[in-house]
């Protein structure tokens, strides 16, 4: 949330600097900007190579702010090269401005996901209710209630459930419907669940009884 609110601050930052460039160009030492850009380039594009395979929603946002500098710089040094063959200062506000853009609308999205988070809704990638059905075609599962799904960090995703058997179903039974369930709840993604068995009679105040 930290990182994904310094680089939306960041960018409007950027894009208002620019803004204000575009109308007043500002003469740039195009030799130095050269240097720091191929700097700046190697720099973070290695650390943004060593990261970009990870899927948590942190790992995400650290590898778009690294590639904003990688982008930043690289702006700076085409408009660096351009400079020096032709004095178009006002190149390096637009590239500014459009990267940021950029990186903003990406920062963006990942940072609806980490709102999502912090609420505890349910994964885009999951359908509680087809989850549930399938669930239901497992032999003694009356109904289930009380069935909460959410994400601890993007990637680790935690499920708890209440099911309800019928009488019939015995103390063996009961052992096979909850590996059942979790080999079910796994293969759609919950690293983590947990079952709380009722057997049918047995009053459930979160079942609104």
């Amino acid at each position: 949330m930290i990182n994904s609110i310094v680089i939306i601050t960041g960018s409007f930052f950027v894009i208002s600097e620019a803004v204000r460039r575009i109308q007043n160009p500002v003469h740039s030492d195009a030799q130095g900007m050269i240097l720091f850009a191929i700097i700046g380039i190697t720099v973070n594009l290695v650390a943004a190579l060593r990261v970009r395979k990870g899927q948590s929603i942190n790992e995400k946002v650290i590898v778009w702010h690294l590639l904003d500098d990688v982008f930043g710089w690289a702006a700076v040094l085409v408009v660096a090269v351009i400079i020096i063959f032709r004095d178009v200062h006002v190149l390096d506000p637009i590239l500014s401005g459009l990267v940021s853009l950029y990186v903003l609308w990406k920062v963006l999205k990942n940072f609806r996901k980490t709102v999502a988070i912090f609420l505890q809704a349910v994964p885009e990638s999951i359908n509680i209710k087809s989850l549930e059905e399938e669930m239901l075609h497992i032999g003694h599962i009356q109904s289930i209630h009380d069935t909460h799904l959410w994400s601890l960090d993007g990637e680790y995703n935690i499920l708890t459930t209440h099911i309800l058997l019928s009488k019939k179903a015995t103390r063996e039974d009961v052992f096979v419907i909850k590996c059942k369930v979790k080999e079910l709840v796994q293969k759609e993604n919950v690293q983590h669940s947990t079952i709380e068995v009722e057997i049918e009679g047995e009053i459930c105040k979160l079942d609104g009884c």
